[in-house]
């Protein structure tokens, strides 16, 4: 199994770079996002390669970094989700942010991706919720905000704070991080008019 290539940029297609290595020219699937990062034809590269066997072909699929890789093969754990959907997803998101979005159980931003609908969206952040704290640069307080507003377990006052702050034009990532931030300043007991106020200072910052 290949597991890294390092050569040069022989050409570009549509979804693929031919990497010259020693002589030999490998194709490599990529996404949109890496693809836009390599270097010019000529040029030095390298890529973590993902080995898929099939009976009828090799496919390489390439990545600027091995938890760029690690995404791919997580993606495609989910139910409907190949390699293709995977390798659109990363085009549109970069890791951090995929994994933030999970984390947060942000459907919008993985439904961005185009070809994933509202459904396979939801089956990403769903399915995958619990490897996405790992990779995730947010506050570990706002994930298990997010998660007890997505089961309907956040307290009444947290909720109506979030939906507030969201009616008001605030993405709900945006609105769950600044009304987790304003419950731990004002204490488990605050409520509903004084989170908002406290949630709209932290957004002010």
């Amino acid at each position: 199994m290949i597991g890294k290539l390092k050569g040069l940029i022989d050409s570009y297609g549509e979804d693929f770079i031919i990497l010259d290595v020693g002589g030999v020219g490998y194709q490599v699937q990529c996404s949109a996002r890496t693809l836009q990062a390599l270097p010019a034809p000529g040029e030095a590269a390298v890529l973590s390669i993902e080995t898929y066997v099939r009976e009828d072909a090799i496919k390489l699929f390439g990545f600027r970094s091995d938890v760029e890789r690690e995404w791919f093969r997580l993606l495609q754990t989910v139910q409907g989700v190949g390699a293709k959907v995977a390798l659109a997803v990363l085009g549109t998101l970069p890791p951090s942010e995929l994994a933030n979005a999970i984390a947060l159980r942000d459907k919008a931003a993985v439904s961005r991706t185009p070809g994933v609908g509202p459904k396979v969206a939801e089956r990403i952040v769903t399915e995958l919720k619990d490897k996405a704290p790992g990779f995730a640069d947010v506050d570990p307080a706002v994930v298990h905000l997010a998660g007890a507003i997505d089961d309907a377990r956040a307290p009444r006052p947290v909720a109506d704070a979030i939906s507030a702050l969201v009616n008001l034009g605030y993405g709900q990532p945006q609105a769950a991080a600044a009304i987790a931030a304003a419950a731990r300043s004002a204490g488990e007991n605050a409520q509903t008019a004084q989170l908002i106020r406290l949630g709209l200072k932290e957004l002010a910052k």
